[in-house]
């Protein structure tokens, strides 16, 4: 099975994401988490290769990217 690096690099990047989430991302999380998807396991504000994905499953090598648009300006860190 192939796989998706993970990146250090971008950790904490990554969690101040994950404690400034979008309304959607917030929705989507608390679905996603109570395992309601056929039980697969995801992850939130995932670093892989150079991006921080929204929503990441290994199992299904799946990525859930809620509202990008809304990233380009959102989080610009100083």
């Amino acid at each position: 099975m192939t796989y998706i690096p993970y990146n250090k690099k971008l950790n904490e990047f990554s969690r101040k994401l994950r404690n400034n989430s979008t309304l959607s991302e917030v929705l989507l999380w608390d679905y996603l988490r109570a395992g309601k998807i056929k039980g697969f396991k995801f992850n939130r504000q995932k670093p892989l290769l150079n991006y921080i994905v929204d929503f990441y499953c290994k199992e299904l090598m799946l990525v859930i990217e809620i509202d990008g648009d809304s990233h380009d300006n959102k989080y610009k860190l100083d």
